[in-house]
């Protein structure tokens, strides 16, 4: 695997995107009880430095996190000790039964992942379809021109 975020930047991404990861999981963790998924595991797509999946378990979810950037992971595992991680592309990966899967922060959009095109996006979103246990839900943003 190739380091796509090698130490400098991983560094820099995990302290310039906390802020919208840390305010964007009241709303996920809002989302889970509407639905009421309060418990299981959450499979955190584009994990990135961990700080979603640190709150997720802290709201005693488990948490399995997978992001391309070894770097990114090493925080993250360092972070979230009692979380799984895996350095493996979201576009390949195998997702696992679930109550919940979660990618935030426009990782659909990481065109530097050759994996990411239509068709491996596609079989991605069945995939999850299949993984999500009845009622479990898929929390994502995108980003899109304009």
């Amino acid at each position: 695997m190739q380091n796509w975020y090698k130490e400098d930047l991983a560094y820099i991404h995990d302290v310039g995107h906390s802020e919208y990861a840390l305010k964007s999981a009241p709303g996920i963790l809002d989302i889970l009880d509407q639905n009421r998924i309060r418990e299981g595991l959450v499979v955190d797509l584009g994990c990135g430095s961990g700080l979603s999946a640190l709150e997720l378990s802290k709201a005693h979810y488990h948490v399995l996190g997978i992001d391309i950037s070894e770097p990114l992971v090493a925080i993250a595992r360092t972070r979230v000790p009692g979380a799984e991680f895996r350095v493996e592309s979201l576009f390949k990966t195998n997702i696992p039964s679930c109550n919940a899967v979660v990618s935030i922060g426009e990782c659909f959009n990481y065109l530097f992942d050759t994996d990411n095109n239509c068709h491996t996006l596609t079989q991605l979103f069945d995939r999850i379809y299949s993984a999500l246990t009845p009622g479990g839900v898929f929390l994502f943003d995108i980003a899109e021109p304009g």
